[in-house]
């Protein structure tokens, strides 16, 4: 049993985590708050940078279609005014086949544009999604240990789904958008100064409400999420424990509670509608209304001569594109808030820094290896209950090629001690050693290169039993993975899958038994040739036959290499050279197990209690 539960936060395995999981990560993309600090998407600039190429052609097209879509109001007002007006049928063609050539370029232009941008934020987003991937794996177990696997997931998914909007979509839209709004006033402008004037003072008195009430349906839209997720929260929550309900007899008072949570949820959803009904309404008034004061003001300036009936047209064009463009950005302020806060979180990952790594100078382990284990005067708290020891001065020596075990009550450090051994943490005094070579002082990837564990519960992973078996060491040949497997015990029942050795064994090996895992998870150690072997717990959920045969691989295992065990079960550590009985993170007794059941001891108790009057 682990002295520490580092995975707390993870996916359990059971019926229903996984959509759990997925229905938890939409609901959190829905409510990340945004963030007004935008800098923090600075931290974006090197992946941009990686791709300037393809930045430098977005940039360009960008500026292309912008340029096309203005250009269309100059082609529609030739349109107007030499084609109608000209009584002249080649020149009416000409200006449409003018108006038709800006068309052509501006579907062109965006379509390259589209292209540009969308690869652009597609490959920043992958090579970011690498970056992050990478950097989690170099943290260490104290991080996992205050932060949850969920939210390290959330991360990696809903938050950076954010940025690939902002990046591949936004960015482009809120760019767009400048460019045309400051093109179509400057174009206004020039078209009709006093018309400009007008618009520019009538734009506030439209635009202002959209924005007041366009952040109450937003406000109202979350609430009603809220109100539907606690309905859905309490759904799940009462069918995964059905049979509860049933069984109290609460079937009624589940139904009337999700009923009024749903309630709850339609209530705030139709004030959302009638709010929403209410901003439609107002904002048709005001945009139409805007635009017929425009027409009406310009109507009397071509009834006065003051401006033709093309530039009238190209003028509304253009009002309504730079209105659209305010209205746009808007919209986008708001992605970008929300992509600023989950940048906020990223960089929050990405600037954790692990606890364990490879000192400037990392001093070589010895070659070849003899597989020597020393603790000296070991004393280790994990993070978060520093005043609460799970070493006190421990002090261990294993030999090359000996095995120990470690047996001792619950709690007692025995899985510290392969924890500590794998460098996962770092004893706040004392030396640990592999063949003399401080751990503090050397490479872990190094020290953990020397080391296979099988667990009670050892992960396996998606793939064929070859993958899980090379998963160990991953240049294996097949010759090597089937002579791991046959020492594990572990090829007769690979051999009978359909496709054998490549045969898909399912997302954490689930097609097969829990003995057929651990000889696959046996095989895994024994492909990698370490000189250290670790098993905690390695038969104690197994049944008496699969536990014969897991006890058979492990002996062959366990052959020329030092091994460290860990059982409950003392009928398992019989035979192991010394055993080594631990309590409150000391040594308390070693010898054998004639000796210590002799001596009378803790490791006597421990023996009268699982084997009795025949303990000794």
């Amino acid at each position: 049993m682990s002295d520490v539960n580092a995975g707390e936060g993870a996916v359990d395995g059971r019926p229903g985590a996984g959509a759990t999981l997925v229905a938890n990560l939409s609901e959190a993309a829905q409510k990340r708050p945004k963030s007004r600090n935008v800098r923090t998407l600075g931290r974006l600039i090197p992946f941009v940078r990686a791709h300037w190429g393809y930045a430098a052609a977005a940039l360009f097209f960008l500026l292309f279609s912008t340029g096309a879509t203005l250009a269309i109001t100059g082609a529609a007002k030739q349109v107007v005014d030499r084609g109608f007006t000209s009584q002249s049928v080649a020149a009416l063609n000409q200006t449409f086949l003018q108006l038709g050539a800006v068309a052509v370029v501006l579907a062109l232009a965006t379509a390259l544009r589209f292209y540009f941008i969308t690869r652009l934020g597609e490959r920043v987003v992958a090579d970011l999604r690498k970056a992050l991937y990478r950097h989690v794996l170099s943290l260490d177990q104290a991080y996992f240990l205050n932060t949850r696997t969920g939210e390290v997931l959330s991360r990696m998914t809903t938050d950076v789904s954010i940025i690939e909007n902002m990046v591949g979509t936004s960015i482009s839209i809120a760019l767009r958008n400048i460019l045309t709004l400051v093109g179509a006033t400057i174009l206004l402008a020039f078209v009709s100064p006093k018309l400009t004037l007008f618009v520019m003072l009538a734009a506030p008195v439209i635009i202002a409400p959209m924005f007041l009430f366009g952040r109450r349906v937003r406000s109202l839209t979350v609430e009603t999420q809220d109100r539907f997720a606690d309905a859905v929260a309490f759904a799940g929550e009462s069918l995964d424990a059905l049979d509860t309900v049933q069984a109290f007899g609460r079937e009624a008072s589940a139904d009337s509670r999700f009923g009024a949570a749903v309630e709850a949820a339609f209530a705030k959803s139709m004030s959302r509608v009638k709010a929403r009904a209410f901003m439609v309404s107002m904002v048709i008034t005001l945009v139409f209304g805007g635009i017929a004061l425009v027409l009406w003001a310009g109507a009397h300036a071509v009834l006065a001569g003051t401006m033709s009936g093309g530039s009238l047209v190209q003028f509304v064009f253009l009002s309504v594109m730079a209105a659209g463009s305010v209205g746009a950005l808007g919209e986008v302020w708001g992605e970008v808030q929300k992509a600023s806060g989950a940048m906020e979180r990223i960089s929050e990952l990405l600037s954790a820094q692990p606890g364990i790594a490879p000192p400037a100078q990392p001093k070589a382990m010895p070659v070849p290896a003899r597989g020597e284990v020393v603790f000296d005067n070991v004393t280790f708290a994990y993070p978060g209950r520093p005043d609460l020891p799970a070493l006190r001065g421990f002090d261990l020596k294993v030999s090359p090629g000996e095995t120990v075990a470690l047996v001792g009550p619950s709690g007692a450090g025995k899985s510290t001690v392969l924890r500590l051994l794998l460098r996962f943490y770092d004893p706040q005094s004392g030396v640990i050693s592999i063949d003399g070579i401080n751990l503090l002082d050397a490479d872990p990837a190094e020290v953990r290169a020397r080391i296979a564990m099988v667990a009670q519960d050892t992960p396996l992973f998606s793939g064929s039993a070859a993958d899980n078996i090379r998963f160990g060491r991953e240049e294996a040949t097949l010759e090597e993975v089937v002579a791991a497997a046959n020492a594990a015990e572990a090829e007769g029942f690979i051999n009978a899958l359909p496709k054998g050795f490549d045969n898909p064994v399912g997302e954490r090996a689930k097609t097969l038994s829990g003995g057929q895992r651990q000889r696959l998870a046996i095989a895994r150690a024994l492909v990698r040739h370490s000189p250290i072997l670790l098993l905690d717990e390695a038969t104690s959920a197994l049944d008496a036959e699969n536990e014969r045969l897991v006890q058979k691989a492990l002996a062959v295992a366990m052959t020329d290499r030092t091994t460290l065990v860990i059982a409950h079960r003392l009928a398992t550590v019989l035979k192991a050279d010394r055993i080594v009985v631990m309590d409150e993170g000391r040594v308390v007794e070693q010898g054998t197990h004639k000796q210590l059941a002799a001596a009378g001891g803790l490791y006597a108790k421990l023996a009268d209690l699982q084997f009795g009057a025949n303990a000794a």
